[in-house]
């Protein structure tokens, strides 16, 4: 995972006509999700409508935490504890939006937030099953 992860990172899932369709460079993050190459994301929303998609961001946040002071290998599992709960949803992207340190009596602690994103073409968000069945016709196609 790359150690360039700040607030405004966005990753998205490896999909390779999405990347070449919109022009976006990526590195490789974590298994299937990579940390795109953008500097910000209203330049992301542009690229994305000038191809004529879309770009959803799901209010729900997800949240973790961990005891400690900041620290890129610590940013990075607690990128992997995040994805493993978006998981279930199957949306192909998910943008850092806060990352804050803390103490509690004494002890640092970070608390790292995101929101999940979703690029499709229709302007209506796909169900949880049209989600779930292009993501399975992709991993078909990497086969």
């Amino acid at each position: 995972m790359s150690s360039t992860v700040q607030v405004g990172s966005i990753l998205v899932k490896e999909w390779p006509p999405m990347a070449h369709l919109l022009g976006l460079e990526s590195e490789p993050c974590s298994g299937e999700w990579s940390l795109l190459k953008v500097l910000d994301t209203p330049d992301l929303n542009l690229k994305i409508h000038a191809a004529g998609w879309n770009f959803f961001f799901m209010a729900a946040e997800v949240k973790v935490m961990f005891f400690g002071s900041l620290g890129a290998a610590k940013i990075q599992n607690a990128l992997k504890r995040i994805l493993t709960k978006v998981k279930q949803q199957h949306f192909n992207s998910l943008e850092v939006t806060e990352i804050i340190a803390r103490r509690f009596l004494g002890l640092p602690y970070v608390t790292v937030s995101a929101h999940s994103r979703h690029m499709q073409k229709s302007c209506y968000l796909d169900s949880a099953a049209v989600r779930q069945a292009v993501h399975q016709n992709t991993e078909w196609t990497k086969a």
